[in-house]
């Protein structure tokens, strides 16, 4: 399982999302960031720095 919260890029956003794909995780966070902060356009460094805070996390039980 793959997890992203967005606080972890910008300060203050509690939302989070998470799946066992990380193109699902990255594809969900890139709309978010469009949808929620007004990101237009999104740069390979905003896709870098999204998928460097994408963690691995255990499934719940």
């Amino acid at each position: 399982m793959k997890e992203f919260h967005c606080g972890s890029l910008v300060p203050g956003c509690d939302w989070h999302t998470r799946h066992q794909e990380e193109a699902e995780v990255m594809r969900r966070a890139v709309q978010h960031m469009r949808e929620t902060h007004g990101e237009d356009t999104i740069r390979e460094t905003m896709v870098e720095a999204i998928r460097s805070r994408i963690e691995k996390v255990r499934d719940a039980a």
